[in-house]
């Protein structure tokens, strides 16, 4: 069906030519969120659209549900989409906000409002959401009167402050005066489920207090100017059937260290990635592992499981849906009381000597040291599901064009007895051949973007395979031919190994691409030197740039190499800016509020 150009209509061929191509591009629910949002407008008079990305309660409060999301990696934000698509399915309009691009004062105007946000680090939350938690905990923070709410919190119960921004929202927004309507829901890394059940019992919960009727407020899709919605896309739920191109070793014979470059087919999916985006890697167990666990289990093979309720094969489940390789505190104590292991129950009942206990082991480990007989459903029932890993994408398709690179390092190590192997990374790097088929998608990631304003200097700190995203920087400073000045820090062991794209680095730095350079051979010397140690060294120089606008951006290792570059670039706000430690990290804080300080750490 298309719209034909009638006097009855007003309107010419021209434009009924724009709105049938529009129509052809849209699926079911795309199009009934267009028809919803020109009744909207048509509704509060003839004038402009809102613009994408309108704030929250730029609709009538009492008929909006705003959906608020803080995202570090693009977890929260793609469950947020979720919740958006089926409350338009179920008839409700939906306003969908990054918590970053919210005006906080705003947020005494909304009416109904469901939170969805990621916990980072040691309960940090994310880049997105530091505004609004500090005005949220602020003397500014209002009175939330006939305010309803619900909060999902995504999280990581190996961490100790385990989805504590999610429970800091849920606490606060009742303390101003917030009424909950449903009970706060955890999820832990693997969320897909758990998200499938709240969504729909959150839409209902919503739908059985909001008036109906009303207009239609804007979720942030681009205006009719932009690029038409594909017709196909890809996701965590939905990811691209490819090819795995090149798996190279890029790290000498005697490294310490197997850091592959890998090369995926994007050629006619459509999939498009920006620099800072991270990919999802579908990925199998080792088949020895399996066998290893069902031969200590005494489990066979071909005993029948259910997966999603479907029969299957606990092998084939246990390559292909379920978790092995990292080991987490529920599974210890899970299996320590169904197999009444005794010394493994004291364990699990110390917080302290449990982390410990998983920091070092993989499931097997655990079932090496205590072996048991189980049926194969009451072990499975023991695990999480598999989930996909993400990895910084490490190429520009302004570049490389219908492929899509990762720098990946293969996790490899002798412990308790044993070889161990990375689920992902041994998939990719040594069992997945040069042709063979790979799942991906691409994780958006808006807290890790290279400034709009191609002028303004970066500063990338990116040792070991945290050198990835930079590579994709600064190939598209160069596609853009950026005139703002760029310094790359890169360190790993020795240089004459693990100088990961030495040559490239090189090429960009005689073109221009790249204006700086400074490296940290940690092996090379007597004393160890590490990208910190570059810092400080620089620190007149980086002081300057700072001054100068530059954003300052930092991958790799969370617990270690991040701590001490952060406190290395402190020590050097604080001296060469004349402040004192506390107003320093005041002004980090403030660098990371205004899109300046970036990190991308795992």
């Amino acid at each position: 069906m298309s719209i034909q150009p009638t006097s009855n209509t007003g309107l010419d061929a021209n434009l009924v030519g724009q709105l049938n191509a529009l129509a052809a591009s849209l699926t079911p629910a795309q199009l009934a969120w267009v028809g919803g949002y020109f009744t909207g407008l048509s509704a509060q008079g003839a004038g402009a659209a809102l613009p994408a990305g309108a704030a929250a309660g730029s609709g009538d409060p009492d008929h909006v549900l705003t959906i608020l999301y803080g995202s570090q990696t693009g977890h929260a934000r793609s469950v947020a989409e979720e919740l958006r698509d089926a409350a338009q399915e179920a008839g409700l309009a939906v306003d969908l906000v990054s918590m970053g691009k919210f005006k906080e004062k705003n947020l005494k105007k909304l009416k109904y409002v469901a939170v969805v946000t990621s916990t980072q680090g040691e309960g940090d939350p994310p880049d997105d959401a530091l505004n609004l938690v500090d005005y949220m905990n602020s003397t500014k923070a209002p009175k939330l009167e006939d305010f309803k709410f619900s909060v999902l919190g995504l999280g990581d119960s190996s961490y100790e402050f385990y989805c504590k921004t999610g429970k800091d929202f849920d606490a606060r927004l009742q303390e101003l005066g917030g009424e909950r309507i449903l009970d706060r829901v955890d999820l832990d890394v693997d969320f897909d489920d758990g998200a499938e059940a709240w969504i729909p019992t959150a839409v209902k919960a919503f739908k059985a207090i909001m008036p109906t009727g009303g207009a239609v407020a804007a979720p942030a899709l681009g205006g009719f100017g932009g690029a038409v919605v594909p017709s196909v896309s890809y996701s965590r739920k939905k990811p691209l059937q490819t090819r795995l191109l090149t798996c190279q070793k890029i790290t000498g014979r005697n490294s310490e260290k197997d850091i592959r470059h890998i090369e995926i087919d994007l050629e006619g999916s459509g999939l498009t990635y920006q620099p800072g985006d991270s990919l999802g890697i579908y990925f199998k167990n080792d088949e020895e592992l399996v066998d290893d666990l069902l031969t200590l289990l005494k489990i066979e093979p071909t005993e029948t499981v259910h997966v999603h309720d479907e029969p299957k094969p606990v092998r084939d489940a246990l390559l292909e849906n379920y978790e092995l390789t990292l080991l987490h505190p529920a599974f210890v104590t899970d299996y320590a009381q169904i197999t009444e292991q005794a010394e493994l129950m004291k364990i699990a009942a110390e917080t302290d000597s449990l982390r410990e206990y998983v920091d070092t082991r993989q499931i097997i480990d655990v079932v090496r040291q205590y072996p048991d007989a189980l049926a194969a459903e009451t072990f499975i029932g023991l695990l999480r599901k598999l989930t996909p890993r993400l990895y910084s994408i490490a190429s520009s398709q302004s570049e490389v064009e219908d492929e899509v690179h990762l720098t990946l390092g293969v996790v490899e190590y002798e412990a308790h007895g044993y070889p161990h192997l990375g689920g992902a990374s041994g998939y990719l790097g040594h069992r997945l051949n040069e042709g063979e088929d790979v799942l991906i998608y691409v994780e958006h990631n808006d807290n890790f973007r290279l400034p709009e304003d191609s002028s303004k200097p970066v500063i990338m700190i990116g040792p070991g395979t945290g050198i990835a995203p930079f590579r994709a920087f600064v190939q598209e400073r160069a596609a853009q031919d950026a005139s703002g000045d760029s310094w790359l820090f890169f360190g790993n062991p020795h240089f004459t190994e693990d100088f990961l794209y030495q040559t490239e680095w090189q090429d960009f730095l005689e073109d221009g691409a790249l204006s700086k350079i400074d490296l940290a051979f940690s092996r090379d010397q007597d004393h160890k030197i590490y990208v910190q140690h570059r810092i400080t060294e620089q620190g007149q120089d980086i002081w300057n740039w700072i001054q100068r606008g530059a954003h300052i951006y930092v991958c790799g290792d969370e617990s270690r190499m991040a701590h001490d570059v952060h406190q290395a670039l402190l020590d050097v706000v604080a001296e060469k800016g004349g402040y004192t430690i506390e107003e320093a990290e005041d002004f980090l804080v403030q660098l990371r509020k205004d899109g300046r300080y970036q990190k991308d750490v795992y």
